[in-house]
């Protein structure tokens, strides 16, 4: 895997991680201060309003389309909303950090947009900034909160201890195909988003374990950091050697860093073992060692904030995205296409075709997820979106270890907050 590949890779991804990662932070600081809501997005729907008079702005961060991870996400759903209610959008990204107040505030002053929606946890200043000059302007807020309520903000998040649990299954079921009992993590820091995704993916892999019989250890690493491609290297190696053959990857940059070693193990003999890749599909980076990847969709939070306004029901305060409303799940093969067109078309995919990376992902999957693993899958993702279950939040460092300590002994209900797993 050449060290160019790599970096461009790197630059997508870490934003991503780092978005979510704070953005959790200032949820968990504030959560009591603010109203939560969930709304489910609808395929398609009539709308009740006069559409053609409805324009919505998108605003990326800095670094614009074309990262294959959050901006074209949010594309994904707004073009997707543009084809469902006929409504006109408008993108735009600041020159700057600086320039974001001022595109803000422009915008709002105008009057000319129904919403605007900004995309990452570098808009949350700016927003708080602005939201109050304009209390007729509506916003959108993506993976992040700025911790105030207001009637004309609606603030998106991700529960990402049902996404990890759906990957502990599907890891679990991919090692005893390998002839292994041991699968393995490589996270950034130890904060709460952390936690939650460390619960779910652990739950999962008690969730295997219960119902097939066959016990699965965790290899779970903290390196500290998001940045250092090398410590990822490094962890990832370390886990290898330690017989995890199914790597999931939690980290941002550092977790590319975890795919190279991966890819290396590979090609050097050692062993057959996979990746896991995390929010945007990654399996292009190489998919024949990265068959799979949990999502985060930011589509689907565009999507919901435009249905709101198209159909005159804004709900403003936390909307929570999880499995119910699609927010959360792994990325089916369209999903990996639709990545691996826009790392083609970007010069960032040389040696293979999109079409190429969907047969290498879609085979890989067929011959090393056993059945199992996908019937224990769904029956997850039912009872998550009946409702049968959730999960906690924990709130304290010490509720998280407390959490572990109970999944590790096989009590999977003490990572529920309601139902339980018999």
């Amino acid at each position: 895997m050449s060290r160019a590949l790599s970096k461009i890779m790197a630059a997508a991804i870490i934003a991503v991680i780092i978005i979510a990662i704070v953005a959790f932070y200032v949820y968990y600081t504030s959560q009591e201060a603010l109203k939560s809501v969930t709304t489910t997005p609808i395929a398609s729907t009539t709308t009740t309003q006069n559409v053609s008079k409805i324009k919505v702005a998108v605003l990326f961060d800095v670094g614009g389309r074309g990262d294959l991870s959050f901006n074209d996400m949010a594309v994904l759903g707004a073009e997707k909303a543009k084809k469902d209610f006929g409504v006109e959008i408008d993108y735009q990204t600041p020159k700057s950090l600086s320039d974001m107040v001022p595109l803000l505030e422009s915008l709002s002053k105008s009057g000319e947009y129904k919403l605007l929606i900004l995309v990452g946890f570098l808009w949350t200043s700016p927003l708080n900034e602005t939201a109050d000059k304009y209390p007729n302007q509506k916003y959108a807020l993506i993976d992040s909160t700025t911790g105030v309520y207001r009637p004309n903000e609606a603030d998106f998040l991700f529960r990402e201890q049902e996404v990890g649990a759906l990957v502990g299954i599907i890891a679990s079921g991919i090692a005893t195909q390998l002839g292994s009992n041991k699968v393995g993590a490589v996270a950034g820091m130890s904060i709460p988003p952390l936690w939650k995704f460390h619960i779910g993916y652990l739950f999962g892999i008690k969730y295997f374990e219960k119902y097939t019989g066959k016990k699965i250890d965790l290899i779970w690493q903290y390196t500290g950091t998001f940045t250092d491609t090398q410590k990822g290297y490094q962890a990832g190696w370390q886990e290898l050697e330690q017989g995890a053959t199914v790597i999931y990857g939690l980290a941002g940059l550092t977790h590319v860093g975890m795919f190279n070693a991966v890819i290396d193990w590979n090609k050097q003999g050692r062993g057959k073992a996979f990746a896991i890749g995390q929010d945007a599909s990654q399996e292009w980076y190489a998919p024949q060692y990265i068959p799979l990847s949990g999502s985060k969709r930011v589509d689907v939070a565009v999507y919901t904030a435009i249905k709101m306004i198209v159909e005159n029901k804004w709900t403003p305060g936390i909307i929570s995205l999880g499995v119910k409303e699609g927010g959360v799940g792994i990325w089916d093969l369209d999903g990996v296409k639709y990545f691996a067109e826009i790392a083609y078309e970007t010069g960032k995919l040389k040696d293979l075709t999109p079409d190429q990376v969907v047969k290498i992902v879609n085979e890989t999957r067929n011959k090393y997820i056993p059945s199992i693993s996908w019937e224990l899958v769904n029956k997850l993702k039912s009872m998550l979106e009946k409702g049968e279950i959730e999960f906690k939040t924990p709130t304290s460092e010490a509720e998280y270890n407390a959490i572990i300590a109970e999944l590790l002994k096989g009590n999977l209900n003490a990572a529920l907050s309601k139902g339980s797993v018999n």
